[in-house]
């Protein structure tokens, strides 16, 4: 499991009164399977939080752990990296090799695997994403959305139990934001895997079992999707907006429009009317 115990951060900076912590007093639990999606505007600690928690940085104060591994402890820190990855906003920042192929075997052979084994992975982890007919071509030439997939292949390869998306599809077109967020539902649900997404993409945000909303470094809200996307205005106030549908209803509910529930999706929409 993740556990995150009074964590706060602050970045390094030669004036002592312009320091400011970027995240400030958080405490989370994630279980081993869990799906957490991170919303926040800009500037709220969102990706501070993924770098704190792929052990790219480090606690000013508190402690991560990831199952009996503490982020800070130097011992094991290739340890705690190997089973916390992370996929990234821009996936041609993660982009070292010539081919596909290459690329997705890159963070297998730094855990030294044995090559029989260390085949085996990446050809099933480039086949779990759907890019087996690239396998030769040069990352370079993808789309958006096929390097993200290759990128995502590069971490199940080396079979990390917690993956941490800092906004995998801000970078893509609606087509590969779609197939980007199922393939990230299929490592949750049928893989087991623990998923921390964070977003700015509130549609993105109703397949997770909790949402965090981070506010100036601190928990703002936490809850559920319906919990937490049925607080239209606090949502508002904290700069954020809810899914598109959701809003219509409140905004419809606001007029004398009964529903038993705001709705989360277009579905649940037309189920209530």
């Amino acid at each position: 499991m993740i556990k995150i115990e009074n964590l706060s951060y602050s970045y390094p900076s030669n004036d002592e009164k312009e320091s400011h912590f970027a995240l400030n007093g958080i405490n989370l639990e994630a279980n081993k399977g869990d799906f957490i999606a991170v919303l926040g505007h800009n500037g709220s600690g969102k990706s501070t939080l993924g770098k704190l928690l792929n052990a790219q940085i480090f606690p000013s104060i508190g402690d991560i752990w990831i199952d009996d591994l503490n982020s800070k402890d130097d011992n094991s820190i290739w340890d705690y990296r190997s089973k916390c990855s992370m996929v990234f906003q821009n996936p041609d920042n993660q982009m070292v090799a010539t081919t596909v192929e290459e690329e997705v075997a890159f963070g297998v052979e730094n855990l030294q695997v044995p090559n029989p084994q260390l085949r085996e992975r990446v050809d099933n982890a480039i086949e779990l994403v759907g890019m087996s007919d690239f396998k030769t071509r040069n990352p370079a030439n993808l789309s958006g959305g096929q390097k993200q997939r290759v990128s995502i292949a590069g971490v199940v390869a080396m079979m990390s139990d917690y993956i941490i998306f800092d906004e995998p599809t801000a970078m893509l077109d609606p087509k590969g934001r779609k197939d980007v967020i199922k393939l990230v539902e299929e490592l949750n649900k049928n893989y087991g895997k623990t998923i921390i997404y964070i977003t700015h993409y509130m549609e993105e945000a109703i397949i997770a079992d909790k949402i965090i909303v981070l506010d100036k470094g601190k928990v703002a809200l936490e809850g559920g999707a319906r919990e937490v996307f049925s607080k239209v205005d606090q949502m508002k106030a904290l700069g954020l907006t809810v899914p598109q549908v959701t809003e219509t209803a409140y905004e419809l509910s606001k007029k004398g429009v009964k529903f038993d529930k705001l709705p989360l999706s277009i579905d649940e929409f037309l189920e209530s009317i």
